[in-house]
């Protein structure tokens, strides 16, 4: 089966599952984007559409079921006025974004909008032109890519982190390795950083980010290469985070899940016809 085919059938197995038009052409695009950027066959990539339907109209069913959740609390982030260019090119133009403890933040926008530019201005990674961030509490930083130590065994990595979150090595280990098991990931034996694959990468990367019960996460796409299940536990895995009373700000070309955010900063310039 084609990517073409497999994405027609996804949409017919999803409005069998009487899911609304807007959530079914959210989430083929969303799986269009990610077959284009990932090259992979969707059937690889995604399994059976029948069986990503289910999985996806569970998962909404799911969210749409659980209780009320408290009202947001104190600020946890606050960007004002982030201005960012690079030589005579304005890549972030006046940007504000204010995140609660229990908000969640999509951050969307075209290819080249500066997204991952906003996001590691907000990580202090990257100082702005112009503008302010102020972070009230511990930070999480998943990047899009890189933030891993080629050489170190993912043990290593997480007793690294950990040392700087206070914690012992065999508690790092024990965290670490919980929560890569959150994401269907048994780090092997003695294989370093170096010999995992993109996706593992990340996985690696954004157990990192979590360690320690940050306050404040910043995730920059930190689904790449994930698979269909790996992909829905991510966003329980951000729901959950919101729940316990975290901020979290989440990088994303991806739509199926905007309606289940509590607000969407949209990057891409007025010139391409979004809203800034």
């Amino acid at each position: 089966m084609d990517n073409d085919r497999w994405l027609w059938t996804l949409g017919q197995e999803m409005a069998r599952h009487q899911l609304a038009p807007d959530a079914v052409r959210h989430v083929v695009a969303e799986a269009a984007a990610h077959l284009r950027d990932s090259g992979q066959p969707a059937l690889r990539a995604f399994g059976t559409p029948e069986g990503y339907a289910a999985a996806v109209a569970e998962s909404l069913a799911a969210r749409y079921g659980r209780p009320a959740r408290p009202a947001p609390g104190r600020v946890r982030l606050s960007a004002r006025g982030i201005t960012k260019r690079y030589r005579r090119r304005t890549i972030l133009r006046s940007v504000d974004l204010t995140v609660r403890a229990g908000e969640v933040a999509a951050v969307v926008g075209a290819n080249g909008a500066g997204k991952s530019t906003f996001l590691r201005i907000c990580a202090g990674l990257l100082a702005p032109d112009s503008g302010e961030v102020t972070l009230d509490g511990r930070l999480g930083y998943c990047p899009q890519d890189a933030g891993t130590y080629d050489f170190l065994l993912p043990d290593e990595q997480f007793v690294l982190i950990g040392a700087g979150r206070g914690l012992d090595r065999e508690r790092s280990k024990q965290i670490g390795r919980a929560g890569a098991a959150s994401l269907q990931w048994r780090p092997a034996a003695g294989v370093q950083t170096r010999h995992l694959s993109g996706g593992t990468r990340q996985k690696l990367n954004l157990v990192m980010a979590s360690m320690g019960e940050p306050d404040v996460l910043l995730l920059d796409e930190p689904y790449q290469g994930f698979d269909r299940g790996t992909y829905l536990d991510f966003w329980q895995h951000v729901w959950r985070w919101r729940d316990e009373g975290r901020a979290v700000v989440v990088v994303t070309h991806l739509l199926s899940q905007l309606d289940q955010v509590d607000q969407v900063l949209d990057l891409t310039p007025a010139s391409e016809g979004a809203a800034a």
